[in-house]
């Protein structure tokens, strides 16, 4: 059944690759994209944040790809399957060149594999998705064997997530070499050129790519992390498109013929971290600004307060202009583990009042919340609509923002009390989630790598870590929903809304959207060599 399965997302590969390839012009041209967040790193393995892979998905190979809608397609390797139940068997796609002209092969998986886990000061690394790996096994240059401890039916999809890098050339680079260059050397459909931190990411095709060759020959993303500077960008054509336009510019972009308005509902959350330590929690007083001598954010009630409190519609449909779906789970239904009985938190304020006096804090209390600035869609005006609405029910509420890069390394660190944060399900399933936010932070087992909050619930640890052993997909799809709701329950983090990921182009510019919220080069095409085909 595996095997079968696997094939049939063959065929979907196939037909997808079909069709882009119909729409591929020869005609060397640029692009200029502005995106919305900084990139941190060109190092692919450095930090698992989207805008960092975002830019990798452009230089680097995976095993496995994943096409507009999530699901899994031949990327560097042309097939997968089961040599038992605790052995994966990959075979590479011969003739890959990276961009150095060496050819890549199992050895530069293994070492890519093997480099993750000792990539120096990550804040967010990739070994969620590589410690379940017991050993690997070079059959022959083409041919690599995934040894595990246990059954392991994610290997796909963990694979999914893992760039490859040049072993030659990577071999004692540091990120840093990867920031400048030295060490970019992949085998993607484009090759890197210039990054400067903060302004820009410069690529150019590269010709010798061994799938279909994207339309563009020379790309160049600008980091605009204001929307009124994106947007104003675009008007004014030193942008040929942009991701985020601003929500309340929508209804603009619809009606001009001059640009074209693209979107899809995307596999992310946005959600707000509590912080489960047992500690005076940093950014929270009394009403009189005194310190509490205990955290009241591990009491479930005051969490639950909080959660009632937030009226997770009026967010959908006010600040985020309809661009959002209230949630109260991890992934939206699109997605495998969805739990149809999980529904948002009703808004409830003289509830949230109650559970307040029952904790014991009548007159509420004092609390900084934390969040993002451009890196999700309308990340400030929700982070001050939460807190606005946190205050009708006495919790006094400030906000502090900042930008992605400063503010991911401060929540790793556990400095916040309460924050917010996004997190997309690249894997394509509830495992994602699960296991990077909600379990145990544990090193060794490459679990809670991004569980910044640092909840903990052994009932969760158990039923994660047993979903990921199902081979039965029904089996590990109730241990899934089982492990949300148990966590859910506890609000070891609290869902807000699943927001839609949206792209504004020139209108000579169409863009294939996508679920996973990449903005990616080589699918934006010129649209007039579009309708030639």
């Amino acid at each position: 059944m595996r095997h079968l399965t696997v094939l049939s997302r063959f065929a979907a590969g196939a037909a997808i690759a079909v069709s882009l390839a119909l729409a591929a012009p020869a005609a060397a041209q640029e692009v200029k994209i502005a995106v919305a967040a900084d990139v941190t790193s060109i190092d692919p393995h450095f930090f698992n944040l989207f805008p960092n892979n975002n830019i990798a998905e452009h230089i680097f190979d995976k095993l496995v790809q994943m096409d507009p809608d999530s699901r899994m397609i031949p990327g560097a390797a042309t097939s997968w399957k089961t040599i038992d139940d605790k052995t994966w068997e990959f075979k590479l796609r011969k003739g890959i060149k990276f961009h150095d002209g060496s050819e890549l092969t199992a050895d530069d998986v293994v070492f890519s594999i093997n480099r993750v886990p000792n990539v120096p000061n990550s804040p967010g690394p990739f070994t969620a998705y590589t410690k379940a790996i017991q050993k690997m096994e070079v059959v022959d240059p083409y041919t690599i064997r995934f040894h595990y401890a246990v059954p392991y039916p994610l290997a796909p999809n963990d694979l999914s997530t893992v760039y490859i890098v040049s072993k030659k050339v990577a071999t004692g680079a540091s990120t840093e070499d990867f920031n400048l260059g030295k060490a970019t050397v992949g085998s993607g459909r484009y090759k890197f050129v210039r990054y400067v931190n903060g302004d820009r990411v410069e690529l150019v095709r590269n010709d010798n790519y061994w799938g279909e060759k994207p339309a563009y020959e020379k790309v160049t993303f600008r980091i605009i992390k204001n929307e009124a500077t994106r947007m104003a960008a675009l008007l004014s054509g030193d942008m040929d498109a942009i991701e985020q336009p601003p929500t309340a510019d929508l209804a603009r972009l619809k009606g001009d013929p001059k640009f074209t308005l693209t979107s899809k509902i995307s596999h992310r959350v946005i959600y707000f971290n509590f912080d489960h330590l047992s500690r005076s929690s940093p950014f929270v007083t009394s009403k009189d600004g005194k310190p509490l001598d205990k955290n009241l954010l591990q009491d479930v009630r005051v969490r639950r307060a909080i959660s009632k409190a937030i009226n997770r519609p009026a967010i959908a449909e006010r600040v985020m202009e309809g661009q959002a779906i209230p949630s109260g789970q991890l992934v939206s239904e699109k997605l495998f583990g969805n739990n149809p009985a999980l529904k948002p938190e009703a808004y409830d304020p003289e509830g949230a009042k109650k559970l307040l006096a029952e904790a014991g804090y009548p007159n509420g209390f004092n609390l900084t919340i934390h969040g993002p600035a451009g890196r999700y869609v309308n990340d400030e005006k929700i982070v001050q609509a939460v807190a606005q609405m946190l205050s009708r029910v006495g919790i006094t509420s400030k906000v502090e923002t900042a930008p992605m890069g400063p503010y991911s390394g401060r929540a790793s660190k556990q400095e916040f009390s309460f924050h917010m944060v996004g997190w997309g399900a690249s894997t394509g399933e509830a495992s994602s989630p699960l296991r990077s936010l909600l379990a145990t932070f544990d090193r060794d087992k490459g679990l809670g790598a991004v569980n910044w909050g640092r909840y903990s619930n052994p009932r969760v640890d158990y039923l994660i870590e047993q979903a990921l052993q199902q081979v039965s997909d029904e089996n590990r799809k109730i241990m899934l929903q089982r492990a949300t709701d148990m966590a859910m329950q506890d609000l070891g983090i609290m869902p807000i809304h699943f927001q839609f990921t949206m792209w504004a182009t020139k209108k000579n510019v169409q863009y294939t959207p996508r679920t996973d919220e990449y903005t990616l080069a080589f699918q934006f095409r010129p649209l007039d060599k579009v309708a030639a085909n």
